[in-house]
């Protein structure tokens, strides 16, 4: 076939196929505001630490110390949200959900500190949500720690000043790429990698569905197009119209909003998203095979999704997963992205260092649009 025939047929049938999608208006709206609103939710309504945990007291000593020991409890980690006067009041406040720690200060507290005895404080926690009761956990025994060893230097006659000539080990730990550990970078990036997803699977699959629904897939097959030039422009179509939509929630919403630094070359990010979406909407066309209507091919979508964000290492570290899940990883497209997409906005990565995952995400890929063109043919052909 003549060269420059191929290409125009190809041009055309883009043409067509953002036409099409265009026509569209509800899956329009749908794309720009997962790009957009949806985005920015992720990043200012998640937070993966420890804000404002409601904490009551039930305080039997009323003395200084007791007093000044409740006050350390201070935001934006803890709200103070009263005192109770007996521990089954908080007992109560814990199971009905509208208190998460309970600080339990017995009597003698402070006369115990003076003379040098042992004391122990009572907290419990609600660890229903296992990260932030963790996180409560650590943070209220290092108060309780710094006071109890301020309170035994006093007594020895020290001040919290001698610590300075005092032999001690200091932990000084540097944050990279993320300094503040400001949730809104992390959740925002992610929710766009895991938007760029669902709609490089979704586009293409609800494209070539439509066409068997109204029949015209046949009309295409019986024109001199051949099956790839049939699913390619599909494919090209939702890319481009993906990486319009990545490039305006990149400015709009994570440098516009949450000054996310985007350290890497924005060049590199888009050529690898190019690349990322073109493959992966492999999986969007295979699925289009084995669906006859928009319903069937929504369900397949959400199939494959929901393990492909388990498995991609954003909600949860690989190293917190067992062995066989972690092998399970290598088999997901969405583990390789994020892997190139943070070195690349927040590290400042280049192809050396990524070089990895843009394999894997070639290799997937290549097997993924192999199966849908090969099915393709095997349906229509």
């Amino acid at each position: 076939m003549n060269v420059r025939v191929w290409w125009r047929r190809l041009r055309m049938m883009t043409i067509k196929e953002l036409l099409q999608l265009f026509r569209d208006t509800v899956l329009i709206f749908f794309t720009v505001y997962a790009f957009t609103v949806d985005v920015y939710l992720a990043g200012s309504g998640v937070s993966l630490s420890l804000n404002n945990a409601a904490l009551v007291v039930h305080d039997a000593d009323h003395s200084f110390a007791s007093r000044e020991l409740i006050y350390r409890f201070q935001q934006p980690y803890f709200r103070l949200d009263g005192e109770i006067r007996h521990p089954d009041e908080g007992i109560r406040l814990l199971d009905r959900g509208d208190a998460m720690i309970v600080l339990d200060i017995p009597p003698q507290f402070e006369r115990s500190l003076a003379s040098g005895e042992s004391v122990a404080v009572q907290m419990q926690i609600d660890t229903t949500n296992s990260v932030l009761g963790f996180l409560a956990s650590s943070y209220a025994a290092q108060i309780v720690g710094q006071y109890g060893l301020e309170a035994s230097l006093e007594r020895s006659g020290l001040g919290a000043d001698s610590l300075k000539t005092s032999p001690v080990i200091v932990d000084d730990h540097r944050v990279w790429f993320n300094p503040n550990q400001n949730d809104a970078w992390f959740m925002s990036i992610s929710e766009l990698l895991t938007v760029i997803t669902l709609f490089a699977i979704m586009l293409p699959a609800a494209a070539m569905v439509r066409e068997k629904e109204r029949g015209t897939v046949e009309q295409l097959l019986v024109s001199p197009l051949t099956p790839l030039q049939i699913m390619l422009p599909k494919v090209i179509a939702m890319t481009l119209v993906i990486l319009a939509m990545t490039g305006l929630s990149l400015v709009l919403v994570l440098k516009g909003i949450f000054d996310v630094p985007l350290k890497g070359s924005m060049l590199l990010f888009f050529a690898v998203t190019a690349l990322y979406v073109f493959t992966t909407a492999g999986l969007g066309l295979l699925i289009a095979t084995f669906t006859r209507n928009m319903a069937q091919a929504g369900m397949m979508i959400i199939l494959i999704l929901a393990p492909m964000m388990f498995l991609s290492g954003a909600w949860t570290p690989p190293e917190a997963m067992p062995a066989w899940m972690n092998t399970l990883m290598m088999i997901s497209p969405l583990h390789y992205f994020i892997d190139a997409g943070y070195g690349i906005l927040l590290k400042g990565s280049g192809v050396d260092l990524i070089w990895k995952s843009l394999l894997g995400i070639f290799v997937l890929g290549s097997v993924n649009f192999g199966l849908a063109l090969w099915r393709f043919r095997r349906q229509f052909g």
